[in-house]
């Protein structure tokens, strides 16, 4: 088992950055590819970024360039940098945790609302 708490969501304008956080317990960290998911109102939701326990990442193009993720296994922690941010951007951001040998084992935290707004 795996607890995902997110934290960092809140109100920003046009441009600017927000940093969300999401703190793991339960297991052992490393073993898990980590990643940030959104849904927008009315949309499925979709992959923003995700990272493996190397410090593989990979990127939904619509973010590359402007958000960044990165983990710090020590502290069981998994960031996502949000920069130059975007009305389109305003969604429900989660937190995941795939399992890196048996990825249909998944975890997923409940979320914390980015709204971009001027």
């Amino acid at each position: 088992q795996v607890q995902l708490v997110e934290s960092g969501g809140g109100l920003v304008q046009p441009g600017g950055s927000l940093r969300l956080s999401c703190a793991a317990s339960g297991s052992i960290f490393i073993r898990y590819t980590m990643g940030w998911y959104r849904r927008a109102p009315g949309k499925q939701r979709e992959l923003v970024a995700a990272i493996t326990s190397g410090g593989n990442t990979n990127y939904a193009d619509s973010v590359k360039g402007r958000f960044t993720i990165s983990r710090d296994n020590a502290k069981n922690t998994v960031y996502l940098q949000m920069n130059s941010l975007k009305p389109e951007d305003t969604a429900v951001y989660y937190c995941n945790a795939a399992n890196a040998v048996v990825p249909t084992i998944l975890y997923w935290g409940q979320g914390t609302q980015v709204t971009v707004s001027s």
